[in-house]
């Protein structure tokens, strides 16, 4: 399946927000926005949905365990544990996990805190 195919639909999720530290007392001109870590876990057949992009909210990844498959551009690369992927303004994907063990990974990003 590549982005132009139907994206399932979000399932086999759970999302930890393990922490999240305002960023304007930290760095000039950065009031609003926030730096946040999650664990996110995506059960076997789990999907990370939908197609989403990463403009206005970068990031990174690193996998504790399991296999997951990112899908962007009509390309499909897994990535087992270790260093992932960024998530940057060019960014649109989605995730799965079409491995037989939970994949767990933490996510890094900045955001505007909802």
């Amino acid at each position: 399946m590549d982005d132009e195919d139907a994206v399932p639909e979000t399932n086999g999720i759970s999302v930890e927000l393990l922490s999240a530290m305002d960023l304007g007392p930290e760095i000039e001109g950065m009031a609003g926005l926030q730096l946040r870590m999650r664990k996110v876990t995506i059960e076997p057949g789990g999907v990370f949905g939908p197609l989403h992009d990463h403009k206005d909210r970068p990031g990174m990844v690193y996998i504790l365990q399991g296999t997951i498959t990112d899908h962007r551009d009509g390309v499909d690369n897994e990535y087992g544990p270790g260093v992932g992927w960024p998530e940057d303004r060019n960014t649109t994907h989605w995730l799965e996990n079409r491995g037989t063990t939970p994949a767990v990974e933490i996510s890094i990003d900045v955001v505007r805190p909802e």
